[in-house]
């Protein structure tokens, strides 16, 4: 049996009818007498989806155990044992409960389709793995549910669900999609007005684009070569001089005429790289295209009309858009021009608009000559031996007795031919033809002295000969210069690969890029000049090199990245074909200064979140540690002032007693929050010291009930470097939240141990643990487990335990304690001149050896927290 098909409805965002209409496919499907029935379909409590489902056929669905709790999911079993024409499966990118046969619901699908079952499922544009990034910048939400974009560009048939923002709001609002008690968080968060405008472009992009992929797909099996004019796309050949960006303009301004033009610039080099084309110049023009909205393309091909009609057939392009020649007219005799080439050979599906500018008929200027690769010293030695030594070698076969015969003169006269070949190229060896040929004429072929011929087959032998010499010269000429660009593509892949390695090893020092690129073109300076504007200087990022340029201008050559950034280099003038490989040596250099700029951006950030961090945790202290005393002086305060009860002096003793203890602890704990808040604010750091643990755990626990804790810190335990306060009330947070939770009778047990080179303080209480997922959690702001009883706090404690601990270098994280519970690990640095006592004297001193290691405090606790 063959593979099934799969039908998508996409959809721009939750709502917008896809569940309703695959629905509505399948009662047409059941109408129509076709096997279909519902493999799994949520309607997540909106009724007319629910009334959708009623009269067709649903497959039992099975619940899968997890943690406690049955889910339902859809039974791939019971589907294949059913085995129906189609299935309709909702939720395509939903993931599949732990412990169900596949992970994804799209390998759900693809398991009915191999058994050859059609499917029709639903998906929204966020779920593609590709637009995670894009759809979580436009809405702040990332998409945990994904599914690969292969899987739904694979589907046989894709349908856009469409609904205009308005409309899906109105929906929303009539409680048609959500929950009356979630809607305005819903219309005011993810289902604004921009968001769903955004992701809606993004649908529509996205299946526009899925046409036009099966379009080509259909017009290359159908080898179609003709153009479909199904959208405007309008191709602009660019030369790299300065009238491209007249023609860009002009095909810009044809595209808006037509809804959805889109305008691709293609520049044709040839394939040796020799190039009349101003680097520069065509940069500006790639940004002026992709400013306007279109690509830009490079192409390579020796035929340049041949190749931009081929470029523009494979895209499907409707119009071209040429520039009038820069040819003067006396160019003409040598053929026509690409315009005039391209015009005749477009056929009736393309049209040719030739557009004129003012660099019209002026000319090209010189071409580059060939000649030049080879250097001053090869050519004049081409010269001399094409010109000179056929005047050496008519001297010494004059003077030779013995008469070679006119065919061996012939072919030493044909190998001085390909020996100036060799040297000096083509036009050397045409020398060495001709002058051979008047020198074999005059005095080697009768009548000598005459340049007249007397036997007809002479005639014959000379001219084969001339023939002859420039065939070899022509073909040594071309292996030569074959040979020389290999040569130079060899150097060129070695640096090009040494510089794809040093980006793929993360090598980010622009200094050492930049000495690379002085090294490889011999130059004397190099320098990375930027600007913020067009109109703003320039200014150095980085050089290397003596007496670097200050301005592109004053460069011997200048290699532009963008519009505001360039690589200046000082020494000689560059030939072209170097200019390639400047041209990604310069890219490179962008991106390690923008990488370099990231790193310190990322540093800052860090430094902010890290400041951020302590803030938080002292508002979180504020609201969570003073409301305590305060509640208690204020108990004591009322009580002295009531006129209902008469105190003794004993009762108000106590009560004095007790407003005494809460201002204390007040004006403690209110040094040490604007301590930490000079620290945060950078005019004061935390007052790290050695602090013996028995000297901070037992002040800590003034906060519990007597008898609630029980208490085991050696004395021989090395010292840590801590703030004293800020690890009290570190500690204090999390014992105490220990005790609020702990079981009634059991009490928290409280101890310190060396192992191995930390130390663990492990508070421990006997509570239901918390699960994985929520070990993190429990850190954050105003996190309560749902058992934990009311009036127990408002989520804080850890949080600030967690802040002061970060701000003395430490570190706090969670952990499972064996039997159940829950173990915080808090790292701190030890003292410096501090270390454990061996074994055999942990008894008896508690001595300090030069030492520096790592502390790691553990304190166990339950699973809920205040």
């Amino acid at each position: 049996m063959g593979r099934g098909t799969l039908r998508i409805y996409l959809g721009a965002a939750p709502g917008v009818g896809k569940t309703y209409a695959m629905l509505s496919e399948g009662h047409r499907r059941v109408e129509r007498g076709t096997d279909c029935v519902v493999a799994f379909v949520e309607h997540h409590g909106r009724p007319r989806t629910e009334v959708m489902l009623h009269g067709l056929e649903q497959v039992p669905r099975q619940r899968i155990e997890y943690r406690g709790t049955a889910f339902p999911e859809m039974d791939i079993d019971a589907v294949l044992a059913r085995r129906p024409a189609v299935a309709l499966v909702d939720e395509l990118a939903h993931t599949n409960v732990p412990g169900s046969r596949n992970a994804k619901r799209w390998q759900d699908v693809e398991e009915l389709l191999a058994a050859g079952v059609d499917v029709i499922s639903t998906v929204n544009i966020q779920h593609l793995e590709s637009l995670g990034d894009v759809v979580e910048s436009i809405t702040g939400v990332r998409q945990r549910e994904t599914v690969p974009d292969e899987v739904v560009r694979r589907a046989d048939q894709i349908e856009l669900v469409d609904m205009s923002p308005q409309a899906l709001r109105r929906r929303m609002a009539h409680g048609n999609i959500y929950q009356s008690d979630k809607v305005d968080a819903a219309l005011s968060n993810y289902f604004r007005p921009g968001n769903l405008t955004a992701l809606r472009e993004l649908a529509l992009l996205w299946t526009a684009d899925r046409v036009d992929e099966y379009l080509r797909e259909y017009r290359g099996e159908h080898n179609i070569r003709s153009t479909w004019q199904a959208r405007e796309r309008i191709v602009v050949g660019l030369t790299g001089g300065p009238e491209g960006r007249t023609l860009i303009r002009r095909a810009a301004r044809l595209a808006e005429k037509g809804a959805g033009g889109e305008v691709l610039a293609v520049y044709v080099s040839r394939s040796d790289g020799l190039t009349s084309a101003s680097p520069k110049e065509l940069a500006d023009q790639r940004t002026l295209v992709e400013d306007l909205g279109g690509t830009f393309h490079h192409v390579i091909g020796d035929d340049v009309p041949s190749a931009l009609l081929e470029f523009a057939r494979g895209v499907n392009a409707t119009q071209i858009v040429l520039g009038s020649s820069r040819r003067r007219s006396w160019q003409y005799v040598l053929g026509p021009g690409v315009g005039q080439t391209v015009a005749r050979d477009s056929g009736p599906d393309l049209d040719v608009h030739i557009v004129t500018h003012e660099e019209a008929a002026k000319g090209r200027g010189l071409p580059v000559a060939r000649g030049a690769r080879l250097g001053r010293a090869r050519i004049l030695w081409g010269w001399v031996v094409g010109v000179v030594a056929p005047l050496l070698l008519t001297l010494l076969l004059t003077n030779v007795e013995a008469d070679l015969g006119l065919a061996n003169d012939m072919l030493l006269f044909l190998a001085l031919t390909v020996a100036a070949a060799l040297l000096g190229g083509f036009l050397p060896a045409l020398a060495a033809a001709a002058f051979g040929s008047l020198l074999l004429n005059w005095f080697f072929t009768p009548p000598i002295h005459r340049l007249t011929i007397a036997d007809p087959t002479n005639i014959v032998a000379i001219a084969v000969f001339f023939g002859v010499g420039m065939s070899v010269a022509s073909v040594v000429d071309l292996a030569a210069r074959r040979t020389h660009q290999a040569a130079r593509l060899r150097a060129e892949s070695e640096v090009l690969s040494h510089l794809a390695g040093s980006v793929l090893r993360g090598e980010s020092s622009l200094e050492a890029l930049l000495e690379r690129v002085r090294e490889t073109f011999s130059m004397d300076s190099v320098a990375l000049l930027e600007r913020s504007g067009d109109l703003e200087p320039w200014t150095c990022a980085a050089s290397v090199g003596a007496r670097p340029v200050d301005r592109p201008e004053e460069a011997d050559v200048d290699m532009p990245v963008g519009d505001h950034l360039a690589l200046a280099l000082t020494g000689r003038v560059l030939p072209a074909e170097d200019r390639r490989v400047l041209g990604a040596f310069a890219a490179q250099a962008a991106v390690v200064l923008d990488r370099q700029r990231l790193v310190g951006e990322a540093e800052e950030a860090r430094r902010l979140a890290e400041g951020n961090k302590i803030r938080t945790s002292l508002l979180a202290a504020v609201s969570h540690d003073l409301r305590t005393p305060l509640a208690g002086i204020k108990a004591s305060v009322s009580s002295l002032r009531s006129d209902d009860v008469e105190w003794s002096e004993e009762d108000r003793a106590v009560l004095l007693e007790g407003i005494e203890e809460g201002a204390d602890r007040l004006d403690h704990l209110v040094g040490n929050l604007l301590d930490m808040s000079r620290l945060q604010t950078g005019t004061v750091t935390p007052l790290i010291r050695p602090t013996d643990l028995d000297e901070v755990v037992p002040m800590a626990l003034g906060g519990v009930p007597d008898g609630s804790v029980e208490l085991d810190i050696p004395e021989t335990l090395p010292m840590v470097a801590v703030d004293r306060g800020l690890l009290e009330r570190a500690v204090a947070n999390i014992v105490e939240n220990a005790v609020k939770y702990s079981p009634e009778g059991v009490p928290v047990a409280v101890g310190a141990s060396v192992l191995g080179e930390r130390l663990e303080l492990r508070v421990t209480d006997r509570g239901p643990g918390v699960p994985d997922a929520g070990k993190e959690r429990i850190f954050e702001a105003f996190q309560r487990f749902g058992d934990a009883p009311r009036g127990s706090g408002v989520g804080l404690g850890l949080a600030v335990a967690r802040g002061f601990v970060e701000a003395m270098g430490g570190t706090v994280s969670a952990e499972d304690t064996p039997g159940g519970g829950l173990t915080m690990v808090l790292t701190l640095r030890t003292a410096a001149g501090t270390a454990p006592p061996p074994p055999e004297a942990a008894a008896t001193t508690s001595a300090r050896t030069t030492s520096a290691r790592t502390v790691s405090v553990h304190t166990t606790s339950v699973h809920t927290f205040t």
